[in-house]
């Protein structure tokens, strides 16, 4: 039974949500988060539970109810500390998206390759159960989709190849320590609580709110998998609880194909039934690392994780709006 979890990158949007999921679900269940606060916060953590703040310095054993340790997952010191006295790391933290790791490769390999080896080592010493690594479709590059787990990557950007480096070695820490690692490739996620996300769905839906312009990147012709977030949460609860999948990799999104422009149309729709207004669109050069096609094969998901994605893109956005119109206080 995992009772203490450690959640690195929990005051963020998958953060927080999950950790939301996990004390409704399993109230006795203790949680660690380990987070820089670059993104999300304090204040965002609080929107889903009482937590008290901890110190390096302070912990000697097992989260107690919900902890916030403030540290960097390449803070080699700061991981072997959070790791104490846990059954299972989600590993969520990371510098995230394209266009980040473009401008700053350096950043991104030191995030994304040197935490992920940290968090492992940490798990290792520990002998943490699971460790659910977030990954993405990005280590595949650009293909003929449906992208599925047997495909041989060819990452197009630096963030791909930094994740791709993330599988690696939870795939070398399996087999050499017997690490339970899982990484999970997860679709284009969006839903309630995304503020600080700069990903399509949220960024279009902040930019409409604001009477602003959409900006298309390209001709919007460009297509990805887009899973709501309670559908992703749901996948890595199922993660860290399912024996005898360590070493194993999953699809995690909808297999479903939408490009860019259908989104927009999406929003505008719901933004008029709103009487929200109907925003311009401009589009702009397309982006550096982009891939055109991306869509994911979920049938092994489906069929060892038992898992599937239930909520529809149109409703996953209207309840998106609807958090974005009346966000907690």
């Amino acid at each position: 039974m995992v009772n203490n979890w450690l959640i690195t990158g929990g005051c963020g949007f998958i953060g927080s949500s999950l950790i939301k999921r996990i004390i409704t679900d399993y109230p006795k269940a203790n949680i660690r988060i380990l987070d820089n606060l670059t993104v999300g916060s304090r204040r965002d953590l609080s929107e889903v539970c009482t937590f008290k703040e901890v110190s390096e310095e302070s912990i000697a054993h097992s989260p107690e109810g919900v902890e916030l340790l403030v540290g960097d997952i390449c803070d080699e010191s700061v991981c072997l500390k959070a790791g104490l006295g846990v059954d299972v790391i989600v590993h969520l933290a990371a510098n995230t998206g394209v266009a980040p790791s473009v401008e700053d490769p350096r950043k991104d390999c030191a995030t994304n390759v040197v935490g992920t080896f940290n968090m492992l080592e940490a798990a290792r010493k520990e002998k943490v159960k699971r460790f659910v690594f977030a990954s993405s479709g990005a280590p595949i590059g650009e293909c003929e989709p449906p992208i599925h787990e047997e495909l041989a990557p060819h990452p197009v950007s630096p963030y791909g190849a930094s994740k791709l480096a993330g599988e690696g070695y939870c795939s070398a820490y399996h087999r050499s320590f017997g690490v339970g690692t899982v990484a999970l490739r997860f679709g284009n996620v969006y839903g309630p609580r995304s503020k600080h996300k700069s990903s399509v769905i949220a960024k279009f839906i902040k930019q409409a709110l604001a009477g602003e312009h959409l900006e298309v990147y390209g001709d919007g012709h460009q297509t990805r998998d887009y899973i709501y977030i309670d559908d992703l949460v749901n996948a890595i609860s199922m993660a860290a609880f399912k024996e005898e999948i360590g070493g194993e990799v999953f699809q995690i999104a909808t297999n479903k194909e939408t490009t860019i422009n259908e989104v927009v149309l999406k929003l505008i729709k719901i933004l008029e039934n709103g009487k929200l207004g109907k925003p311009r669109i401009v589009n702009g050069k397309q982006r550096l690392g982009d891939v055109t096609r991306n869509f994911s094969d979920t049938s092994k998901a489906k069929s060892v994780l038992g898992w599937t994605a239930k909520v529809n893109l149109d409703k996953g956005i209207h309840s998106t709006v609807q958090y974005f119109l009346d966000p907690p206080n």
